[in-house]
Order: structure tokens, then C-alpha cells, then sequence
């Protein structure tokens, strides 16, 4: 389902003007966005994969730390464990989805400082031997970068399935066995198939969340 202009409601197309994405850009990335329950067989290439993180890598996080950290799930075997992993009605929806990620927190992202924050030359020692500061700073930063992804998929004309009813600990140690990293979501990706939506849930109005002071 795709919304035109001229079908937003009164109130959204009193605002849409002062928005600089087109019309169209604002339903591709927002209105008409869905969280996609159901996908067509239409595989999901390396080059539209690429193209997604190249966008959503100029999220913004705390001194650039950047801790999200990426596995496709593209191996039948590796697909079955997590599979396995996941809870109730996710099992079937991540054993059929044309891709899968697993989106996790890299608490050792301090390592990388030197590279992505270098005009700080004491940026690494301020999280090393401290790991409640860097998972925290980890968790944080990572979660504001799978929203980023999420957009990024819609911007690729794709759907996003992001899920979080999953055991964590199991897909940590399943995935990334090094101990260092925290599974903050599951997302299945690919073209919607027909029945792919639930129906739309109400949305706060800005009254009811924006105050000023």
C-alpha cells in the first residue's frame, strides 16, 4: 500500500511542507514503513546489502565509537541454529525470511578509537579496564545504529523485520564467541509478500510527548 500526498490526512499534510525529503521519501522511510512479518523468495544481493550499511554508517554515536557489529545469516546451518533460538512465531519467520542479520554490541569497540576518534589520543584508556562504562556506552550507540540500519533497509526499498524475542545469550555465544559482544536485535530483510503487514497501531500525538519549558 503506498500513500500519495494527496491521501495524508489533514494534519500530516499541514507539516509535510517544512520536511526537506520529498513527499514520497517521507512514506518510503516513515508513513507507509512496515515491520514486515512475511517476504517473497527474491533473494537479498551483497550489493544492496552494501549499499544499506554505506548509508547508515554516518549514524551518529558517542566519539564516533561505532560498536555495531553485523553477521548475515546466509548458510543454511547457520540459519538453523539461530533459528533455534529464536522464540515462538520468530522461528518461522527468520527460517523463511531471504536474509536474516543478527545486529550486536562490539564492548570492545574501544580498540578502534585510535582509528574512527584519533584527535583524542586518550580516548581508548578512558574505557579500557572499565567494562561497565564501555557496555553501556556499547549498548546505547549500537541500538541508536540498528534504527539507522532499519531505515536503511526501507531506503533500499526493502522491509525490515526487527525482532527481539530471541535468547541473547545464546545467539552471543552461537555468533560471536569471543565474549565481547551483546545481540541487541534479529532483523529479517527482504521484498514484502502479500499479508506481510499487522494492521497499523495508533501513534502518540506530538501533545501527548513534546512539552516545553
Amino acid at each position: 500500500m503506498t500513500q500519495t500526498h494527496d491521501s495524508l490526512t489533514e494534519l500530516e499534510a499541514q507539516f509535510t511542507d517544512h520536511l526537506e525529503l520529498s513527499p514520497e521519501a517521507q512514506d518510503l522511510l516513515f508513513r507507509d514503513a512496515r515491520t514486515a512479518n512475511a517476504f517473497t523468495d527474491e533473494p537479498v544481493t551483497e550489493e544492496q546489502v552494501r549499499a544499506i550499511y554505506d548509508l547508515v554508517k554516518w549514524a551518529p554515536t558517542s566519539m564516533n565509537n561505532q560498536p555495531l557489529r553485523i553477521v548475515l545469516v546466509r548458510t543454511p546451518e547457520a540459519r538453523g541454529r539461530l533459528v533455534e533460538l529464536m522464540g515462538g512465531n520468530n522461528k518461522a519467520k527468520t527460517s523463511t525470511a531471504p536474509l536474516v542479520a543478527v545486529l550486536a554490541a562490539d564492548t570492545d569497540f574501544h580498540d578502534e578509537l585510535g582509528k574512527v576518534f584519533p584527535h583524542f589520543a586518550g580516548a581508548r584508556d578512558l574505557f579500557a579496564g572499565n567494562d561497565e562504562l564501555r557496555e553501556g556506552s556499547a549498548t546505547l550507540n549500537a541500538t541508536l545504529q540498528v534504527a539507522y540500519f532499519i531505515l536503511g533497509v526501507r531506503a533500499a526499498g526493502l522491509a525490515a523485520g526487527p525482532m527481539t524475542g530471541f535468547d541473547a545469550a545464546g545467539v552471543d555465544r552461537e555468533f560471536f564467541p569471543d565474549g565481547a559482544h551483546r545481540t541487541i536485535a534479529v532483523v529479517n530483510i527482504g521484498r514484502p509478500a502479500e499479508g506481510a503487514w499487522m494492521d497499523r497501531l495508533p501513534r502518540l500525538d506530538y501533545d501527548e510527548v513534546v512539552t516545553s519549558v
